[in-house]
């Protein structure tokens, strides 16, 4: 039997010992190749591209048939669940932007929540505050801007619900948004 040595020292009548050993050994086949199936492209979308759809999913105008009730905003799409919609609600998740569109125009504030929602989905952020305003100096036509929002955000393929923020998050003149995971 061969006496066990450190691995650091081995001598040449070691080596010359093992090369007898193993002298009748055959080397294993080389394993095959395995393909794997190239993924079938996606289809591709310039930024700019991309950008437009979103800004033309945003260009109605808010739902005649939906109108503001109070000062307060809310919207579910159907299946979100009811414990959600409190979490939301309450403010208990956590914001990862934040949108001011105070003192926008109605096209300027479209492009900006349109850039502004396609980055948020982009960076995978689940809720996101937008302050709209409360509209006091819209005067007799109320709170434009707000009614705008209400309808836009209704329209967008990304939102799952939202509703007016909490007073500390500017309460009535703000919303949280709560985005689709996809």
């Amino acid at each position: 039997m061969a006496r066990m040595t450190s691995l650091n020292k081995i001598s040449h009548e070691e080596v010359r010992e093992f090369r007898a050993a193993v002298a009748d050994a055959i080397p294993l086949p080389p394993k095959p190749v395995r393909r794997t199936p190239k993924p079938k492209p996606h289809a591709r979308f310039t930024r700019a591209a991309v950008h437009e759809i979103l800004v033309e999913s945003l260009s109605g105008l808010p739902d005649p048939s939906e109108p503001l009730i109070g000062d307060g905003l809310f919207y579910a799409k159907p299946g979100v669940q009811d414990r959600v919609l409190r979490k939301l609600r309450r403010g208990h998740f956590s914001v990862g932007a934040e949108l001011d569109l105070h003192g926008l125009r109605s096209e300027d504030a479209r492009l900006a929540l349109a850039e502004f929602l396609q980055q948020a989905r982009g960076g995978r952020v689940r809720c996101v505050c937008i302050i709209h305003g409360k509209g006091y100096r819209s005067g007799p036509r109320g709170p434009v801007l707000k009614q705008k929002l209400n309808g836009w955000l209704r329209q967008h393929d990304g939102v799952m619900a939202f509703c007016s923020a909490r007073p500390a998050d500017g309460g009535t003149g703000a919303v949280y948004v709560l985005l689709s995971g996809r």
